[in-house]
């Protein structure tokens, strides 16, 4: 017995000191990082042109973002390929933890999938501090056109007209696969700049509709320019009572064991939503500085109520989790992973 609590004793005299040099390493090291920002300039990239939701995340968030680095933070807006040049843009700029980004996660996955020309990113490479939201992705058409729901869509005599941005991008993605999974008579036009160019081909009555997220769909909606017609995810949201679920429809339709595999896959990209990344291979103690910033950033009571007074939903996970979600949403079976492949590529 004396000899165990002697072991025990010298254990802990030994581990206690290690321990307490670990912790003031760690502390030492994000007082380094804190120094290193302070007064310092960080460039924040958005892939997509100003006025988008993912321009008005980034301007929600990043005031909070300067109070919690004491770094000034510039936004830039490098839009274009469906929002792949800007991602190309973080994921290339110097390592030195002064550029980050907000990129359209499920696109970036499914064009590394597909082996799109031109996307030069790792996704599970980057550097996650983590998400803003998990995209609630939603079909929205004019109040002002032919159509009022999902079934008459279905019922349709004539080729109707879907928006989209780039080939590739989660607007052609989401059109396509829902296309395939409920065989809508449509015709994908991408190549818009942007989601709100988009919106402004469906004043025009030049398009139907298009697909994209809940929170960039409800101020129009709000406004009486758009209706939701189906919406992502497992049940009906309380915002969206009226829509029926991709889910709900594809199980009325009996679509079948390899396009349930491919709806599923698809909510799996959902899940990634819209990260904020650096690139990759930044010093570690810079990156653990940023995702701390980060995180407090998106639990500060007044962002969190500036965001729902502007209506903009917030699912935050942190950087672990986020790219864990990451890793998670690259492994699908392979049907659906042939599926996204080739309908990315534009072979669909």
């Amino acid at each position: 017995m004396k000899n165990t609590l002697f072991r025990t004793a010298t254990a802990l005299a030994v581990m206690i000191p290690a321990l307490f040099m670990a912790g003031h390493s760690q502390a030492e090291d994000l007082s380094a990082a804190e120094a290193f920002y302070d007064g310092n300039t960080i460039n924040w990239i958005v892939p997509y042109s100003p006025g988008g939701g993912y321009d008005e995340y980034s301007r929600l968030i990043i005031p909070y973002f300067e109070k919690y680095t004491g770094a000034r933070v510039r936004l830039q807006n490098n839009p274009g390929a469906g929002g792949m040049r800007g991602a190309n843009d973080i994921y290339r700029a110097p390592k030195d933890g002064l550029t980050v980004g907000i990129v359209n996660g499920s696109a970036l996955v499914t064009n590394q999938l597909a082996g799109i020309e031109g996307a030069i990113y790792q996704f599970e490479s980057y550097g996650f501090l983590g998400r803003i939201v998990a995209d609630q992705r939603v079909l929205a058409i004019s109040t002002t056109g032919d159509f009022d729901t999902i079934e008459e869509m279905l019922g349709a005599g004539s080729t109707f007209k879907i928006g989209a941005t780039g080939l590739g991008g989660s607007t052609y993605v989401d059109a396509l696969v829902a296309g395939e999974l409920f065989n809508l008579d449509q015709d994908i036009i991408h190549g818009f700049d942007s989601s709100s160019v988009i919106r402004q081909a469906m004043l025009r009555r030049d398009i139907v509709g298009m697909w994209g997220s809940y929170g960039s769909a409800i101020q129009d909606v709000e406004d009486g320019m758009q209706k939701i017609v189906l919406q992502s995810g497992q049940e009906r949201t309380d915002a969206i009572p009226n829509a029926p679920t991709v889910l709900e429809l594809a199980e009325r339709m009996q679509v079948g064991d390899e396009k349930m595999a491919v709806l599923r896959a698809w909510q799996g990209l959902n899940d990634v939503g819209r990260p904020v990344v650096t690139p990759p291979g930044i010093p570690a103690d810079r990156l653990a500085f940023l995702q701390r910033a980060f995180e407090q950033a998106m639990n500060d009571p007044e962002m969190i109520e500036e965001a729902q007074r502007s209506g903009r939903d917030l699912t935050f996970a942190n950087g672990e989790r986020m790219a864990q979600i990451a890793t998670d949403a690259a492994v699908m079976p392979e049907t659906a992973e042939a599926f996204f492949v080739e309908a990315v590529a534009g072979g669909i």
